[in-house]
């Protein structure tokens, strides 16, 4: 993968907690959810190099605080480790977001600390995850996730919800999940925002999440 990289957004103050970041976006993924809208980056080509986004990274320094690796799927990326020994070098933090199923990598990032925060997405209960993804790895994704949750990296699980395709009882099963996990960070839920440029071209959704409806048994933020 000679241009693994898809698009570089510059800057932005929202997608790593209280860091000023530069987001580098991987092409290609390994799952096809039907919600989401990163389509031109899951079926596309990478068009910049490495080289050329460590020279971009080298005119940051001092400017901003961190890198946002992200996708598609950035764990895909042959050589993650040793960029993100690089991208480290050159002094930034790293937060990559991720779906988990490259557990290998993940587990070699955290152990070599050579990742600073990590977003997880959990897809969907085990019974709706073919489903949803398209991906038959769950117990890959639930390996990640148990590593995860039993390092010391700061992380966040999150899930996107389409309430006809992901309803109450679907995430009140993540919940008990979770829970059972020994989870114990705030569950970020972010609704589907339409838009008609989406893998599975889904419409809008029926109804708003009923958050009355979820157990308490984490704390949940929805995200707007």
């Amino acid at each position: 993968m000679h241009n693994p990289i898809y698009d570089i957004t510059p800057f932005t103050a929202l997608d790593f907690p209280d860091h000023l970041t530069t987001i580098f976006w991987f092409a290609g993924c390994n799952m096809r959810c039907s919600y989401c809208y990163n389509k031109n980056i899951v079926f596309g080509k990478g068009k910049i190099a490495e080289a050329k986004a460590l020279e971009f990274l080298k005119t940051r320094v001092g400017l901003l605080e961190g890198v946002v690796l992200s996708g598609g799927e950035c764990t895909l990326y042959p050589e993650i480790l040793v960029f993100c020994q690089k991208i480290k070098e050159l002094g930034f933090k790293i937060k990559i977001d991720t779906n988990g199923l490259e557990f290998t990598k993940i587990k070699h990032l955290i152990d070599n600390h050579l990742v600073d925060y990590i977003a997880l997405d959990y897809k969907a209960p085990k019974y709706k995850f073919l489903d949803i993804a398209k991906s038959d790895r769950f117990e890959d994704f639930s390996k990640t996730l148990d590593y995860i949750i039993l390092s010391n990296i700061n992380y966040e699980v999150r899930t996107t919800v389409h309430i006809d395709i992901l309803d109450e009882n679907d995430i009140n099963a993540i919940i008990k999940d979770l829970a059972q996990r020994g989870y114990n960070q705030k569950y970020y839920l972010q609704e589907f925002v339409y838009s008609d440029d989406t893998i599975g071209r889904l419409q809008m959704a029926s109804r708003k999440l009923n958050k009355e409806l979820l157990n308490s048994d984490i704390e949940i933020v929805v995200r707007k």
